[in-house]
């Protein structure tokens, strides 16, 4: 019955398109005789002095350029970026899911997928419809990502140097480094604790380094795993939707936060903060600004207001880039990072759009893939929101005025197409992304980033989270309870005596097993061993 719906599906979607010979399809398309609503999600960061998400000046252009043209009314919703699950969850139960429904994260869309809240799609329809898109996810190897269940959900977007997590840094204070004596980042983690013991002992800072709570189930444990990983383990445990507590790298990043905890490095309050992971304003981001912490990380972006910020509240303060091997122990710590999955927004549509706007919903995200559209939509207007270059690239501008763009150069709606801007080579993306407008030009800083992180990425050691070809049921059942319980193991065992570390380490591990956990690792080990999930890339 699916597949004679998905043919019924896509002859509906063929219909009343001419035929396509060349990329720029929205030529050729024709406009809907009857007026098409979809709606699209886009990212709410809660960023002060930016516009709003869902109402601004580029979300009424693409509405001018693309939805008047062909008689679509796009409307855009906003989803709280930390906490997008809830959000889905109100919209999916009040019957008002978006048309296009998308994240970044695997274990989220095969929820989705898995709740009957999307639809099965015919990749042969989306291909008529969208040819360019379709193009890309071949050339990007990403069509073996499409399927769950045996039925065909999603497509993909593209995620640049997916491998190297290069638009993600750790900013420090290289004025403090300098005042202990300092005149590089620490290389290692011996360097790193004998720099910020004495930052405390110089009385630079009451504690260095920023802490909350986690909001969200991804456990940072990549450097601590054994290398090479054991692949069957890895299936099991490493997973950007349930907290991996109960595994060894777990318990050795929790043991060093513990002693670092009695070293004085955290704050004896950090249960009481939130740490949002650098997606939104929080107590860490706040006491970096005000020059009461060592270090904070975040998306790289031309306008970085809490950047910003900091050089306002501290005029004198001298930055650096973190080095990724500072937190390296020799025989504790390998050079290993996670990488970013091979595809950014994974993205499906609801199963209560109509074929009209299944179809205006494609036509969307090929006009969007078109490099005239996609231009306008990562620079805005030259003259105001960039320059041209010697080079012939723009060059972004600090502006501000009506026509600012939103987060990173207006991403939350370019991610419909891919991950993160890209002009040219690394070099030149890297220098069109870097953060104007500061006293410190971080260009070179973030080029030479991209490097060190991408030898490690051709050692083999930066690769992602498995995805699996089924749904893992019982994560769905038991993933918000982890959660919870994974935020409160991580304040218990990072304040604890170190001495009763251990035993109380294997206490809550049995009880994070018996909470689900153990039925949510035997699942995706039996998906594993069956041939339903992806694999570790091959070593060099």
């Amino acid at each position: 019955m699916k597949k004679l719906l998905s043919l019924l599906l896509a002859l509906c979607l063929l219909s009343g398109l001419t035929a396509v010979a060349s990329a720029d399809v929205p030529a050729d398309w024709e406009p809907f005789a009857e007026r098409v609503q979809i709606t699209v999600p886009v990212y709410d960061r809660s960023k002060v002095g930016y516009p709003a998400v869902d109402d601004n000046y580029w979300t009424q252009w693409i509405q001018k350029e693309f939805g008047d043209k062909y008689n679509i009314d796009v409307q855009y919703v906003a989803i709280p970026r930390g906490d997008v699950m809830m959000k889905y969850n109100q919209l999916i139960a009040a019957k008002q899911t978006p048309t296009i429904m998308m994240e970044y994260d695997y274990p989220k869309v095969a929820q989705w997928a898995n709740d009957g809240a999307m639809t099965v799609i015919d990749l042969e329809a989306f291909k008529a419809v969208a040819p360019t898109f379709y193009q890309a996810m071949v050339d990007h190897n990403q069509l073996g990502y499409t399927d769950i269940n045996g039925e065909t959900y999603f497509v993909l977007t593209e995620r640049p140097y997916h491998d190297t997590t290069f638009a993600f840094a750790n900013f420090v204070r290289m004025d403090w480094l300098r005042q202990v004596g300092y005149d590089h980042v620490p290389q290692n983690y011996a360097e790193q604790k004998d720099a910020l013991n004495k930052m405390i002992e110089a009385g630079l800072c009451e504690y260095p380094l920023g802490l909350g709570i986690p909001t969200n189930a991804y456990i940072v444990n990549f450097a601590y795993r054994d290398f090479p990983v054991d692949e069957a383990e890895w299936a099991m445990h490493s997973s950007l939707g349930t907290p991996g507590f109960a595994w060894y790298p777990t318990e050795r990043m929790l043991k060093r936060m513990n002693e670092e905890y009695h070293m004085g490095w955290y704050s004896s309050e950090f249960d009481l903060e939130k740490n949002s992971g650098g997606q939104g304003t929080d107590i860490l981001q706040t006491d970096f600004i005000n020059g009461k912490t060592y270090t904070y990380g975040g998306y790289i972006a031309n306008n970085m207001a809490w950047l910003t910020a900091f050089y306002e509240n501290n005029p004198d303060a001298e930055l650096a880039i973190a080095s990724p091997y500072a937190g390296l122990e020799e025989g504790v710590n390998t050079a290993a990072i996670r990488a970013d999955n091979p595809f950014g927004m994974i993205v499906g549509f609801s199963s209560l759009a109509t074929p009209d706007q299944l179809k205006a919903a494609w036509m969307l995200m090929e006009w969007m893939i078109q490099p005239e559209n996609l231009f306008v939509l990562e620079n805005g207007i030259e003259g105001e929101t960039y320059k041209m270059g010697e080079d012939g690239l723009p060059v972004m501008l600090d502006y501000t005025g009506d026509h600012m763009m939103n987060h990173n150069n207006n991403i939350d709606m370019t991610c419909l197409v891919h991950a993160s801007k890209k002009v040219g080579t690394i070099e030149q993306t890297i220098a069109q992304m870097s953060p104007v407008g500061l006293p410190q030009d971080f260009t070179q800083a973030l080029i030479d980033n991209y490097y060190q992180l991408r030898s490690i990425a051709d050692e083999g050691k930066a690769y992602s989270d498995p995805v699996f070809a089924v749904a893992i049921e019982s994560e769905s059942e038991y993933s918000a309870t982890l959660l919870s319980l994974w935020q409160e193991y991580f304040a218990k065992l990072i304040k604890c005596d170190p001495a009763e570390f251990d035993s109380l380490f294997a206490q809550y591990s049995q009880e994070f097993l018996d909470a689900g956990y153990q039925e949510i690792i035997d699942e995706r080990l039996a998906a594993y061993e069956a041939g339903n999930t992806t694999k570790l890339p091959a070593l060099p």
